[in-house]
């Protein structure tokens, strides 16, 4: 069995030690106001022993932490109070990655998640190891998860389990003949789709590799500095709207000052006491420039250094990516797993012609939110569709639209939201001075753009062996599904839809969802389509799980609702 790095032995205890001093002062505090006969000298008492416990109890955890890489199994051992011994299959681990802070690196120390499919949690945290021990345990639990995958492989393939049993302990890596799979990496360096390679010549290169201790890494992708300070420029993240209400925070009474001093040369009050409503209302605008500029810098900031130097490249049946400039960070996206892929843009990308691709896995996405991870953060669009289309080896898609009425539908909900607006602000100026609300109607000018445009950005193809969806203005997902990755199919329809005879299809995955991804849909076509759509995804769902089970022994079940 091995044991964590030497330092962390110091970071547990210094950690544990913080804490255990902090919980005394805390309780002492508290209770000394509530409670007459708690006394503020026991913290010179307490606060001593709890920085002592706590040093031990990070101590004896670090002494009792081991793990080891086993033939079948990686195993970890944890625990003081109780002792906790678990021993993960390889052949559910899904990811393992590898994460370093500015001082972990320069220490040389690295944190290591190993991640399971099934779920979102961390089945296992290594805080910390040496980097060397980091890169052999990314790279040795990740060749005998694909030798596993080998055996279960071959043991589809031919019925028997013992031969195949012996070839995977060998180390032979699993075969990565796909030919939409090969074809993503001569994509990507500039090349028009290349022929794919022989079964027998691909798995004799993986196993060579595999024999030789390291499986093969091909490079993929590599985000150039223009690309990267474009993505910066033209991408939104909530983390930067989060980002502003931590600096107003800290540091409110500073930001407040700053504000009345820009906006008093204009017009604005002098302090918050005081001043009429007009000059109220330019310190509201001045506010509110200045909050959304310090979020888009905060936002451009943010994403400069989440995805510096960032590589995608492949290692057997997995992708592997290596991005973040203060926090490094280093994992794989196993092939398998991948449920759909979505080519994301928005209208500034649009304009300079770039796009990004992101997949959505089966529960678990190591680069964020649940499922939901970047592949390649932003490339030219042409490449983009290019590397699309031999990773998942969708024909070119052949868009239809819902019909003129799902138009006629935006146009009316819209002006709904107009007038809401409207009403608003009529409210508003009944409760305070505010005059000429009815300016607020010119939302009304907004409406029949805004119905167009989110009308011709809806499309969807039914391909035969893809389904493609896209949808948004502002942020669109074209996203493509292989029927085989189906799990539901439901067509719903509201109260309005029925009595325009439309209805939306939802087409569900295995993967997890989140606040930011939905699940696709088409949306607002014909009853007689939807049932249409409806009827041949489900008979090409159930020929493609037909075709992929009698390759590769695989039993699914399907649900169609």
């Amino acid at each position: 069995m091995n044991r964590l790095h030497p330092l962390s032995a110091v970071s547990m205890a210094v950690q544990r030690g913080v804490t255990g001093l902090s919980i005394p002062i805390f309780l002492v505090s508290i209770s000394s106001g509530v409670f007459d006969v708690v006394d503020v000298g026991w913290l010179f008492v307490l606060a001593p022993l709890g920085l002592v416990a706590g040093v031990a109890y990070g101590l004896a955890y670090y002494y009792r932490f081991t793990y080891a890489v086993t033939a079948d199994t990686f195993d970890v051992t944890a625990g003081v109070v109780a002792k906790r011994a678990r021993e993960i299959p390889y052949r559910r681990i899904q990811n393992v990655d590898v994460s370093q802070g500015v001082v972990q690196r320069v220490l040389g120390l690295a944190v290591v998640s190993i991640e399971t499919a099934g779920g979102g949690d961390t089945e296992a945290t290594l805080q910390f190891v040496g980097d060397a021990e980091a890169q052999r345990l990314q790279r040795e639990i990740r060749d005998r998860t694909a030798a596993v995958k080998e055996r279960r492989r071959q043991a589809g393939a031919t019925g028997s389990g013992a031969e195949t049993d012996a070839a995977a302990d060998r180390g032979r890596a699993p075969d990565t003949t796909d030919a939409p799979q090969t074809d993503a990496a001569t994509a990507d360096a500039g090349s028009e789709r290349a022929p794919a390679s022989t079964p027998s010549a691909a798995r004799a290169s993986e196993a060579g590799a595999a024999r030789s201790g390291r499986t093969r890494r091909q490079r993929l992708f590599a985000l150039e500095p223009r690309d990267l300070l474009l993505y910066s420029l033209s991408s939104f993240r909530p983390a930067a709207g989060a980002g502003l209400l931590f600096v107003f925070f800290v540091a409110s009474d500073a930001i407040v000052d700053y504000l009345l001093a820009v906006a008093r040369p204009v017009g604005g009050p002098t302090d918050l006491q005081s001043g009429t409503a007009g000059s109220y209302g330019i310190l509201t605008l001045i506010s509110v420039v200045n909050g959304v500029a310090v979020t888009y810098l905060l936002n451009v900031g943010y994403t400069f250094v989440a995805y510096y130097d960032f590589r995608l490249g492949r290692a057997g049946d997995d992708f592997v990516y290596e991005r973040g400039l203060l926090q490094r960070y280093s994992g794989s996206i196993p092939a398998e797993k991948i449920q759909s892929v979505t080519i994301t843009d928005n209208p500034i990308q649009r304009l300079l012609g770039y796009a990004g691709l992101w997949v959505e896995t089966a529960g678990y996405g190591p680069d964020s939110s649940g499922g939901s991870q970047s592949a390649v953060p932003l490339a030219a669009d042409t490449r983009i569709r290019r590397f699309a289309e031999n990773l998942t080896g969708v024909e070119t898609p052949d868009f239809r639209r819902p019909p003129p009425l799902a138009r006629r539908r935006y146009l009316v909900r819209y002006s709904l939201v107009a007038a809401v607006v409207v009403a608003a602000a009529f409210g508003l100026a009944r409760a305070t001075s505010l005059e000429r609300w009815y300016l607020a109607a010119v939302v009304f000018a907004a409406v029949p753009p805004a119905a167009h445009l989110r009308y011709v950005h809806l499309g969807y193809f039914v391909g035969e062996d893809h389904l493609v969806v896209r949808s948004g203005f502002w942020k669109r997902r074209t996203t493509v599904i292989p029927y085989y990755r189906i799990q539901t199919v439901s067509t719903r329809r509201s109260v309005f839809q029925r009595r325009l005879g439309l209805a939306s299809l939802v087409v569900d995955t295995a993967s997890s969802r989140t606040f930011v991804w939905g699940t696709p849909t088409i949306r607002d076509v014909d009853l007689e389509t939807a049932r249409e759509i409806h009827g041949t995804g489900r008979e090409r769902l159930q020929s493609a799980l037909r075709e992929r089970a009698r390759a590769d022994d695989i039993g699914l079940s399907v649900d169609f609702t």
